[in-house]
């Protein structure tokens, strides 16, 4: 082999084996471990859950732990073990999962699961001004939590990222459930959404041009039905018409024109949201009294009020009552009727934010790059952060940008 065409190769051979190896590094443990706890929701009828076993799959991945109390995905239809085959260590005593350092879960924690927390940790869930009390806030400043309520989360383009895919679910949702309430199964007029060659399509009056109100006209408007859509800004209704592109009617809220539109209507839609406070009552209760016979009302705004006179809050287990011969709505949390789509659209909010503080080594890091984190802060390490809560409650507030750069 010394000769021919081989002549020479073991030469060439001992040069490169004295050529540099690369030499591969050992992979180390991560010194910004995340160790997560997903508790089972105990509120009324809330069956969403914060992450799916997919992004566990993903945070494990990246090192981080799990630990998801047992039971806490059944509603969306997650079981235990579709958890556990991505890497989560699943846990039946709630006490253990509280000792987690990132608790995240959908609606705020009760006293009794504050009462469970240790001090420092970190707490992602919503807040829900509409019925929070004083000794709530008390309860997490004593356990000297950094608490974020997602309501307040913000993308790159500075929209509340959490509200707008809850907004757009509930308003897509809201059409189905009028669709249903239409028909004779539950003993209404017996009409479809959307018409039919020679059949008049249904009418339907959408109050508010929000994410709510264009994605409900959106629903309509591809089911065939007629859509009037209504609200207090010009603005906002520009904005749904060129979101939508397609012309559909629409009116600022003058009262004979709204007056009209809901008494010959089959279906009216209640999306008009306050910033702060009540949602706006525009429909009296005499102008419901004069809606046809087994019309539908959805109102969506019903956590905060109510957008008609003749509202009242109602739940899953019994979502209907009548009222001057009118179908009534008035569920608050639409979007736990499809609580696996609504379980997807969170993790894709609430996983990038985990990896976010793995990388940059603490929550701290991540409020202070990222304006729309920030905003959701309300309490830091023990001190409420919040201007409104402060004032509406009268708890004194710091600055939460003075706070970090006096402890980085």
């Amino acid at each position: 082999m010394s000769s021919g065409k081989y002549s020479g190769f073991s030469d060439i051979a001992k040069q490169a084996l004295m050529q540099p190896q690369e030499s591969m590094l050992e992979v180390k443990n991560r010194k910004n471990r995340l160790y997560i706890g997903i508790p089972k929701e105990v509120s009324f009828q809330e069956n969403r859950v914060a992450l799916t076993p997919l992004s566990v799959a993903l945070l494990v991945n990246n090192g981080h732990e799990v630990m998801l109390e047992s039971n806490a995905g059944a509603a969306a239809n997650f079981k235990d073990n579709h958890y556990s085959e991505q890497g989560a260590q699943i846990v039946y005593d709630t006490k253990k999962l509280y000792e987690a350092d990132i608790i995240i879960k959908i609606a705020p924690p009760t006293l009794e699961e504050i009462a469970m927390m240790k001090p420092g940790q970190i707490l992602i869930s919503a807040l829900q001004l509409s019925s929070l009390k004083a000794e709530y806030l008390h309860a997490l400043i004593n356990k000297r939590v950094t608490a974020l309520c997602f309501e307040h989360l913000k993308d790159e383009g500075g929209s509340l990222c959490v509200v707008r895919a809850m907004s757009e679910i509930v308003g897509a949702t809201s059409i189905l459930i009028a669709g249903e309430y239409l028909s004779n199964i539950f003993d209404g007029k017996g009409l479809m959404l959307g018409g039919i060659t020679g059949v008049p399509p249904t009418e339907i009056v959408i109050l508010g041009a929000g994410t709510v109100g264009e994605y409900a006209a959106r629903t309509a408007i591809s089911l065939g039905a007629e859509v009037k859509v209504f609200d207090p800004s010009i603005y906002k209704l520009r904005r749904l018409q060129n979101n939508i592109g397609s012309r559909v009617f629409t009116s600022v809220v003058q009262p004979i024109v709204l007056e009209k539109a809901i008494t010959t209507c089959d279906v009216a839609i209640g999306a008009m949201r306050a910033k702060e406070g009540r949602s706006p009552c525009i429909v009296s209760e005499a102008t419901v009294s004069r809606m046809k016979p087994n019309s539908v009302i959805i109102d969506v705004a019903i956590d905060q009020g109510g957008c008609f006179e003749t509202s009242e809050i109602t739940n899953h287990t019994n979502p209907i009552f009548r009222k001057h011969d009118v179908i009534h709505y008035c569920v608050p949390n639409i979007a736990s009727r499809v609580a696996r789509t609504a379980t997807y659209a969170l993790t894709n909010i609430f996983a990038p934010i985990l990896l976010d503080i793995g990388e940059q080594g603490s929550i701290k890091n991540v409020i202070w790059q990222k304006s729309g984190i920030r905003d959701a802060v309300y309490i830091f390490q023990g001190q409420l952060t919040n201007k409104y809560l402060g004032e509406r409650f009268t708890i004194p507030c710091k600055d939460l940008d003075l706070l970090i750069i006096s402890n980085r």
